[in-house]
């Protein structure tokens, strides 16, 4: 300022940083210019724009992808179903994630930071992206400890799910495995040691336990250094799922009847574009697919370059999330196709044996051809023996096989094991399948913390403390501490509770405000000069409208869906093991898990409004006591 001693900062540009590099608007100071760039060096950054993009692939790209848009189609139309899935996507997938990174990129810090600079009052979004990534955490890591029991299991000979136990008696099968299947009983009996009820809470499983702790001591060792160790896992974590994807695909149309489950996938069932609930389930499909509302998104663009091109990264993202369903399921379907034929022709092999031994008739005479006609001959030619065997006929169908609708963890730890089972060395196929989901739980892990630790390391309080790896420390062993509840005996039914109410209104909200908050708090035409700013390209009218419109709309009217449905359910119900049936049976939930269920919905949603309210009063009594001061 030309007097004598003072320090000279040249400040760059309008849009231009320290060295010609686009970013975010000139300082109001030569103070304040010092600080932004002591900080922006401060900050870690991802070692190259791929690692960013592979960051959040291995986030976006997760279990959901496997076990729940193949569901989706099954439900509702094949392959129309991808007429509403590719529709939403333009309208509220793309749109959103974009917005997402656009704010972790030009605010520079994690969600509570990012949304306390549009807005003091805004903070609460931000904590309740963190408690709702805290929840999801919890519970999602148990999924990679399953995988670890099973990937373990699965280099022994025979499979241990392929054969059902003997009684105690050693003179016949186990009666629960007998009633249910090999598969099933693996499942709920050796793995969860299942109670009959919510209620039975029973002990610590240890076995499961040892595999939650490993699956958190790996998500530890992955995040230790930040990005540093982070960017050089996510290569793995992003890539090898796709490399077993493809070798599935490969091995599952070579094997007997895939054909039929892709031309059960692929035949389009118009009709049900009339539901709906085909739209609301493609729209909540592309929501929760792409990871939004937790904070992760933001979490890995705040370490972006400020220049850093976030819309073609948005699109990328977007597109490989969405076209990797869709590869997937017809790996998935291929498989299912494999299974349904299987069961279907060993259900016939079943009857022909009866009828044969039971009518003394030759080896061979009866085939799966002239099957039917021939029960219509023994039933008017003997039809008091008929009568006697009728009972034990079994009405098979390869229509009803395949259309058994299977999701979650039914679809992983059953349906895929009955199918690997049965497979030529079933041990190497069993290894390759649980090892990718175990790097696909891993790669979602990573955006979960992510989304936990960036504020809490952006927070000076907490970070002149603590070093980031005590922080990730106490995180992991917390979590892992409060999780040991989903090794109990009753622990599944928690896991679904958690899974099914944690994270579902609660980010809804937490989205909508997002959008108000960029488009009608911070405004739409700033945010669009700061992109511009800092990426060089001008927000064009496709963004403009959906942020503005088109997407808040969505996701209002998910919003009240859900809403209206569990408004509608009356008492919530879960499905319970029976053991004396072997089979899952319904029941209500009792009182303190529907206050369990309402504390979680509430302890995160409420958040929004708590701080803001807090952070107003705080407002207040400072005005006053300046008043009083004065």
């Amino acid at each position: 300022d030309g007097r004598p001693g003072a320090t000279h900062i040249t400040l760059p540009p309008f849009g231009k940083g320290w060295g010609g590099a686009p970013c975010l608007p000139v300082p109001r100071s030569p103070a304040e210019g010092l600080r932004a760039w002591a900080m922006e060096k401060a900050r870690p950054q991802w070692g190259n724009p791929l690692q960013f993009v592979f960051a959040c692939i291995s986030y976006a790209v997760g279990l959901g992808n496997v076990w729940r848009f193949p569901y989706l189609c099954q439900m509702y139309g094949g392959g129309s179903f991808l007429v509403p899935y590719i529709i939403m996507l333009i309208l509220e997938g793309m749109p959103l994630l974009y917005l997402e990174l656009a704010v972790g990129q030009r605010m520079r810090q994690g969600s509570i930071g990012a949304w306390r600079t549009i807005s003091p009052y805004l903070s609460g979004v931000g904590v309740a992206s963190v408690v709702a990534s805290f929840f999801l955490s919890m519970y999602y890591n148990v999924i990679n400890a399953w995988s670890f029991w099973y990937l373990f299991h699965s280099f022994q000979d025979p499979l241990p799910w392929s054969v059902c136990p003997l009684n105690d008696n050693l003179t016949g099968y186990d009666e629960e495995c007998e009633k249910a299947s090999s598969t099933q009983y693996f499942w709920y009996r050796k793995t969860l040691n299942i109670s009959p009820s919510i209620q039975e809470s029973g002990g610590v499983q240890w076995e499961p336990a040892l595999c939650l702790i490993l699956a958190w001591l790996v998500v530890y060792l992955c995040i230790l250094r930040g990005t540093e160790s982070t960017g050089k896992v996510v290569y793995f974590t992003a890539l090898l799922p796709y490399c077993v994807l493809i070798i599935y695909l490969v091995r599952g149309l070579t094997l007997h009847g895939a054909t039929n489950g892709l031309v059960y996938m692929f035949t389009p069932k118009v009709e049900q574009l009339a539901n709906p609930k085909t739209w609301i389930s493609a729209a909540t499909q592309i929501f929760f697919s792409l990871g939004l509302g937790f904070g992760s998104l933001i979490a890995f663009a705040s370490y972006n370059e400020p220049s850093n091109d976030c819309q073609k990264h948005a699109i990328v993202v977007s597109l490989i999330n969405s076209s990797t369903s869709i590869f997937s399921s017809i790996v998935t379907f291929s498989i299912y196709g494999f299974k349904a034929t299987f069961n279907y022709e060993n259900c016939l092999s079943k009857v022909i044996l009866l009828l044969t031994n039971s009518f003394d008739l030759e080896d061979g005479f009866l085939t799966a051809s002239n099957l039917e006609p021939m029960k219509d001959y023994l039933a008017s030619t003997y039809p008091s023996k008929y009568s006697e065997v009728f009972p034990h006929i079994r009405n098979c169908s390869l229509e009803s096989e395949l259309n058994t609708a299977v999701q979650g963890t039914g679809l992983a730890f059953i349906v895929y094991t009955e199918a690997i089972k049965n497979m030529e060395v079933s041990q190497l196929w069993s290894v390759l399948y649980f090892f990718m989901l175990l790097t696909l739980g891993i790669g979602s892990m990573l955006g979960n913390t992510a989304a936990i630790l960036t504020p809490l390391t952006d927070s000076k309080v907490i970070s002149r403390h603590l070093s980031r790896e005590a922080i990730s420390g106490l995180v992991c062993l917390i979590s892992c501490g409060i999780s040991m509840v989903f090794t109990m005996e009753a622990g599944n039914y928690w896991f679904d509770i958690f899974n099914d109410y944690a994270a579902t209104l609660s980010l809804l909200l937490i989205v909508l405000v997002e959008i108000i908050a960029v488009c009608y708090v911070y405004g739409l035409r700033r945010f669009g000069s700061d992109l511009q700013a800092m990426t060089g390209h001008t927000l064009n009218w496709y963004w403009k409208a959906m942020w503005a419109g088109v997407s808040p709309l969505l996701i209002v009217s998910l919003f009240i869906f859900y809403l209206s449905d569990y408004i509608l359910m009356g008492t919530l119900q879960y499905q319970a093991w029976d053991a004396t049936q072997g089979k899952l049976v319904t029941k209500d939930y009792p009182s303190y898990a529907l206050a369990v269920i309402w504390l979680l919905v509430a302890s995160s949603t409420m958040c929004i409004p708590l701080v803001a309210l807090g952070i107003f009063i705080t407002h207040c009594l400072k005005k006053r006591g300046t008043a009083a001061v004065a």
